[in-house]
C-alpha cells in the first residue's frame, strides 16, 4: 500500500509539473485538464551547444518538434519557423551570468515545416556559417523560434509560449590549437647549438592561448611555454621551466603569429638558454 501511494503521488506530481511549464501565446498556464488539448512545442527548449571550428563552412543542425496531444492530429500541421533575435535577448535578461551576442550567420533550411496527420514530431533543419571571421572569445548563440501553427483546414494551433525556441550557444573554438611542424635552433650555454625539428601538438589553454613544449625540451605540461595571440596577432610569452627559469622574449626579436601562413614565429629564452623557432600548422 505504501508503495501505490508513492506512485500515486509521483504521477500526480509529473503531471503538475507538465501542466505548469506550458504556456499558451498570451502568456497563461493552463488551468484546466490536458485532455483533449493540443498544441506545438519544441522539446529541446533548454540551451544546446554545438562548438564551431573556426572555418568558413557551413555548419548545419537540426532540432525535434513536437505536437503534445492527447490523439494524434487528425489534420497535417504547417509550422512557420524563423531565426529570433529576440529570444536571444530575452535568454539574456533571464540569465545574467554569461551574456550571448546573437550569432549573425544563421539561416533556417526549413522554414515551413509539416507535422502529419497521425503523427507528433518533425524535424527542422538550419545552417550557420562564417565562424572563421569572428571572435573566439566572443560567446555566440542563435534561437530558432515557431512563429506560426495551422492545420491544413486553417485552424490555428497553440504554441507553448516557454518551450517554443529552439536556444542553441555557438562557442567557436580556439583557431590555433593543431599539429605544427617545429624548426629552428636551440642554443644551450654548455652543450652548444643544436637543431629543433619536430612534430608538436599545440593545445589550447582560453579562446586565444595555446601551449605546447618549449624548443626540443619536451617535458611535463606543467613546463610548457604559453603563447597568447594579441590583437595585432602579436605574441606574449608565458610559462617556465621551473620556478627560476621563466620564459621571456628575446630582445629586439620578434615574437608574432601569422595567420594567412598559420605559422608562429617565435624568439624566446629560459634562463641562459636561447630558443628560436617556427611552428607551421599541418
Amino acid at each position: 500500500m505504501k508503495n501505490k501511494i508513492i506512485l500515486f503521488a509521483s504521477f500526480f506530481t509529473v503531471v503538475f509539473l507538465f501542466i505548469s511549464c506550458l504556456k499558451d501565446n498570451v502568456g497563461e498556464y493552463w488551468k484546466d485538464d490536458l485532455a483533449g488539448k493540443m498544441y506545438v512545442t519544441v522539446p529541446s527548449y533548454t540551451l544546446q551547444q554545438l562548438t564551431l571550428k573556426p572555418v568558413a563552412g557551413n555548419v548545419t543542425f537540426s532540432f525535434l518538434l513536437n505536437i503534445a496531444t492527447g490523439a494524434p492530429p487528425t489534420e497535417d500541421i504547417n509550422l512557420i519557423l524563423t531565426v529570433d533575435t529576440e529570444a536571444v535577448a530575452r535568454y539574456n535578461a533571464d540569465h545574467t551570468k554569461t551574456s550571448f551576442k546573437s550569432f549573425p550567420t544563421v539561416e533556417v533550411l526549413t522554414n515551413t515545416v509539416i507535422i502529419a496527420k497521425g503523427t507528433r514530431n518533425a524535424t527542422a533543419q538550419a545552417k550557420v556559417w562564417g565562424a572563421d571571421a569572428l571572435n573566439a572569445c566572443d560567446n555566440y548563440m542563435t534561437a530558432i523560434s515557431i512563429v506560426s501553427a495551422k492545420t491544413t483546414s486553417g485552424k490555428d494551433i497553440p504554441i507553448a509560449g516557454n518551450m517554443k525556441s529552439y536556444l542553441l550557444a555557438l562557442p567557436i573554438s580556439n583557431p590555433y590549437v593543431g599539429t605544427y611542424r617545429a624548426s629552428g635552433v636551440f642554443t644551450h650555454p654548455v652543450n652548444g647549438v643544436h637543431g629543433i625539428d619536430e612534430d608538436k601538438q599545440v593545445i589550447t589553454v582560453d579562446c586565444k592561448t595555446v601551449t605546447c613544449s618549449a624548443g626540443d625540451l619536451g617535458g611535463e605540461k606543467e613546463t610548457w611555454v604559453l603563447l597568447t595571440v594579441n590583437t595585432d596577432n602579436s605574441i606574449t610569452i608565458g610559462g617556465s621551466l621551473s620556478a627560476s627559469q621563466p620564459y621571456k622574449p628575446q630582445p629586439g626579436k620578434a615574437n608574432k603569429y601569422n595567420p594567412l601562413t598559420k605559422t608562429f614565429i617565435l624568439n624566446y629564452s629560459t634562463g641562459n638558454q636561447l630558443i628560436q623557432e617556427n611552428l607551421v600548422r599541418k
